[in-house]
């Protein structure tokens, strides 16, 4: 039996080159006075883009502030200066400029504006928000996804913590996407990019019980296009195809179209990967990957059927003689990590550069037990000991 469920994608995109040239007037239809610009690194600024954007603003006689300097797994620190500046500015409309890091930046922003509380304790799970400012992104790296979700990750950077957010108030007015503006985005970056994209499907796709066909057809379909673009891409970074399809695969990937009619989402790698990033800093893709592995070899047992039709329909294996579903779904889980490989992306912590001490292990397990109320998954449902026991195996 499929599951009922509710779908809601009400983010305009722009889609294709010189898209950005459009935000002048996507900000006039949302009837924006004062806009904060935010955005991460410098990039923007000496690649030219954010001159055409202010240009574009100001032929629109709309007036701009602006906040750089968000860094991956976006920091309170940073967001809590954005709430007390907006303020002090009276912005009417953020524009985020960069990838899912800025953007989660924004919309964290956008809530407190509105905030007498502190603005951890929405991402604490202690306050919800009944406001929030709008909002609207220029991407400039295909990776999280949240151009189009109602989510949103920050860090606390006095805690160590990494909480995620997820309300429909932030979902963006619009988002503009050029493919060619991740073009000068490194293959580090792109690729990790691509493992984000990919997990956001698997964490839909992996679970047990109700499933809906054509919500697999999109899910298969949009993981072997990843796969196909993000080889092209390591050899030919300035492939405009590929970025185009890598870009858009973003989007979909986490606007809940591949999880609809399924019986839960199971993203526990995710938590699994939030208490390595918020720990030690890394890239967010690349400790999935990492991760994901270890992970697969704990649950692929109670979630058998959905990994042999992964091997089949994703990995695209032939079956051979006489082989179990169990030694199938082996190797469905070992060709992901060779693809991951061929990334050059890691498929355990030390090669995600990180030496992590067992106190470290039982600190992020306890850590996720207690954020996630006691438990996690759907493929497999996880207590402390479970997310102990995958660190372990993935630690070596």
């Amino acid at each position: 039996m499929i599951n009922n469920f509710i779908y809601y994608a009400p983010t305009k995109v722009v889609f294709g080159k010189d898209t950005q040239l459009k935000v002048g007037e996507l900000l006039k239809e949302n009837h924006a006075k004062k806009v904060l610009i935010h955005y991460g690194s410098e990039r923007i600024v000496k690649d030219g883009l954010f001159k055409q954007v202010t240009d574009c603003l100001e032929a629109m006689n709309i007036s701009y502030v602006s906040l750089g300097g968000v860094v991956s797994n976006p920091r309170l620190s940073l967001v809590r200066k954005g709430i007390e500046f907006a303020k002090q500015e009276q912005i009417d409309f953020i524009l985020a400029i960069g990838g899912g890091s800025v953007i989660d930046s924004a919309k964290a922003i956008a809530y407190g504006y509105y905030l007498e509380e502190d603005i951890w304790d929405v991402f604490d799970k202690k306050v919800t928000p009944t406001k929030c400012l709008p909002i609207g992104a220029i991407l400039t790296i295909a990776a999280a996804g949240s151009e189009m979700s109602g989510s949103s990750v920050i860090t606390n950077d006095e805690t160590k913590d990494k909480r995620g957010y997820r309300n429909n108030l932030a979902r963006l007015r619009f988002v503009i996407m050029n493919p060619a503006l991740t073009i000068s985005v490194s293959d580090y970056t792109t690729q990790a990019g691509c493992v984000d994209i990919m997990m956001h499907t698997m964490e839909r796709y992996f679970t047990n019980g109700s499933k809906m066909d054509l919500t697999d057809e999109f899910a298969e379909g949009l993981l072997r296009t990843v796969k196909h673009h993000a080889l092209i891409l390591h050899e030919d970074p300035a492939n405009y195809e590929s970025r185009a399809e890598v870009m858009w695969a973003s989007s979909l990937s986490h606007n809940d179209l591949t999880g609809c009619g399924n019986d839960g989402d199971d993203f526990a790698s995710h938590s699994l990967e939030h208490e390595l990033s918020a720990l030690y800093d890394v890239s967010h893709g690349a400790g999935l990957a990492a991760i994901w592995g270890s992970w697969a070899r704990y649950v692929y047992k109670d979630c058998l059927p959905r990994f042999v039709k992964f091997a089949k329909n994703v990995m695209l294996l032939e079956r051979n003689n006489n082989e179990s579903d169990e030694e199938y779904a082996l190797r469905g889980i070992e060709a992901l990590e060779n693809f991951f490989r061929s990334l050059n992306m890691p498929t355990s912590i030390k090669e995600l550069g990180v030496e992590a001490s067992d106190e470290d292990l039982q600190y992020m397990a306890h850590h996720i037990a207690e954020v996630t109320g006691g438990h996690r998954g759907s493929a497999k449902v996880l207590y402390e000991e479970d997310f102990l026991n995958i660190y372990r195996l993935a630690n070596h």
